[in-house]
């Protein structure tokens, strides 16, 4: 026994130290910082890998769109495997299948090879994902959770800040290929640092079943959701494909609803959803993200059609959002920790400044300035900084400890899940708008707005301001609800006691 313990990584004369929970969130951000990294730049090589695989964007448009539907969808499978197998053991495989399918990513001959090595890459990312705020909730108690979020919140930002800089530096200077190969050195890294520094944690002594046939249900009907919206945008709701992905979500979910409430295991268990703060935070999680992307998604197409700004200088007026994220976000999880309203003080009011954002934003017009605009975006970014680290930490308190890792599975599918319907349901909603005001002024049938030469460009511009500012103020609409829902939330754990306390008294009965 004693020559097992000196082999047992990580050791416990080092892992039962107070300060080893940090060198545990170091590893995390290891990994937040590659997924971050890795989700904005790859973006920037889209049109290099679509000219380099002679194909059509409709094709290689789902390198991206295959990342995030395999990511999304299994989420909350991988969350709950881990919480039976063991986060530890999950997340270091996390790093292990994300190096494997980056390697793959950058030796890709074509469209089709690299999409599948996307695929890959995304199960990789998916048990990272699950797992990372789960281990941080393990590692801290709760009166230090929400600083080690926000931290971690930070690191993402700032990654997710940086990443299109650095993805036009080396596609520039070496190619495409190195924006995939640079994950191998950190990726190898986060698998040694995993090794000896997560804690050793054994399966559960219980003997847990896994919802298998519920996950498949679940995963191919939201991934039908998922490829519903994201498609509508360009086929139509009359189109037959559409139709047919709308009907099988339908039947598909419905049939995991059907599984969930017969089977002795279930994929999500109900009781977490009864708990209001699981609930409420994940609710206005994916608010907070739908907001967020919405407005990136519109944000260049504004400044570019209507500003006439150059593509740097658009990017340049995008960063102060995650940059204002990464300030803010230790700050307000410190001070969720620190005092007892704290988490509904910081929740509510991040999401009445990404009010206030927006509302200024209706007021941009065809002519704004630079400095305004910058104002607007850095606060947004305060807002969503103020918000996210101190929702996750009451979420993640709210979770029972044994499912910590399907609550992180959960919490991250609705940040996905937000980032999609953000860009995909404003998309359509805009586009409508646009198309509509123009075929009352006479131009019917218009496929591509500024391409095309008949329509006057104070047209197009009057156009794209009516769609413009109709989105943003239901983004403000959006804001103000999630403000309103936050206020009820409470700080998390008295609410998961309540609810194991109920549980026993169940039993007891």
């Amino acid at each position: 026994m004693k020559n097992k313990g000196l082999m047992q990584f990580p050791h416990p004369f080092f892992s039962e130290r107070p300060s080893w929970k940090w060198f545990i969130l170091l590893n995390v951000l290891i990994g937040a910082t590659m997924s971050a990294l890795d989700v904005s730049i790859v973006n920037v090589a889209m049109p290099t890998l679509k000219s380099d695989f002679h194909t059509s964007m409709a094709v290689i448009e789902w390198v991206a769109m295959s990342y995030m539907i395999t990511l999304t969808v299994l989420l909350p499978f991988f969350g709950r495997l881990a919480d039976v197998l063991g986060r530890s053991k999950l997340y270091n495989m996390g790093f292990i299948i994300f190096t494997v399918g980056s390697w793959l990513c950058g030796m890709a001959n074509s469209a089709a090879f690299i999409i599948t090595a996307r695929v890959l890459q995304a199960v990789g990312a998916g048990l990272l994902q699950a797992n990372s705020v789960a281990l941080i909730t393990q590692a801290f108690p709760g009166n230090e959770r929400g600083k080690a979020i926000g931290i971690q919140g930070a690191v993402q930002a700032i990654a997710m800040a940086v990443g299109p800089f650095v993805g036009g530096v080396l596609i520039s200077a070496v190619g495409w290929r190195m924006v995939f190969y640079i994950n191998i050195p950190i990726g190898i890294m986060g698998t040694i640092a995993a090794l000896f520094i997560l804690p050793s944690q054994e399966n559960s002594k219980v003997k847990q079943k896994i919802d298998y046939v519920g996950t498949l249900f679940f995963a191919t009907g939201l991934a039908f959701v998922v490829l519903l919206f994201n498609e509508v945008v360009k086929l139509g709701w009359e189109s037959p494909l559409i139709l047919t992905y709308g009907a099988l979500s339908v039947v598909l979910l419905t049939l995991f609803v059907i599984t969930e409430l017969r089977v002795e295991a279930p994929l999500l268990d109900i009781n977490m959803f009864r708990n209001p703060t699981f609930l409420l935070g994940n609710l206005t999680g994916m608010m907070s993200y739908y907001v967020l992307f919405a407005v990136l998604f519109l944000m260049p197409f504004y400044c570019e059609r209507v500003l006439d700004y150059s593509p740097a200088l658009t990017g340049s007026l995008l960063t102060p959002i995650p940059l204002a994220m990464a300030v803010i976000a230790p700050f307000a999880g410190w001070v969720s920790d620190k005092y007892r309203a704290g988490t509904r003080l910081m929740t509510a009011g991040g999401m009445l400044i990404c009010s206030a954002a927006c509302f200024f934003l209706l007021f941009v017009g065809h002519h704004a300035s630079v400095w305004i605009l910058v104002g607007e975006l850095i606060l947004l970014g305060i807002g969503m900084g103020m918000f996210t680290p101190p929702n996750n930490s009451a979420i993640m308190g709210a979770a029972p400890r044994e499912k910590l890792g399907l609550a992180g599975g959960i919490l991250n599918m609705m940040r996905s899940l937000g980032l999609i319907f953000g860009v995909d349901i404003s998309g359509l909603v805009f586009t409508s708008l646009e198309h509509k005001y123009l075929s009352t002024h006479g131009y019917k049938h218009i496929t591509h707005v500024f391409q095309d030469g008949r329509i006057p460009l104070s047209m197009k511009d009057h156009a794209f301001m009516r769609g413009f500012i109709i989105v943003i103020g239901v983004l403000l609409v959006i804001n103000l609800t999630a403000s309103l829902l936050s206020a009820f939330k409470q700080t998390g754990e008295l609410d998961a006691e309540a609810l194991a306390a109920a549980k026993e008294a169940e039993l007891a009965a």
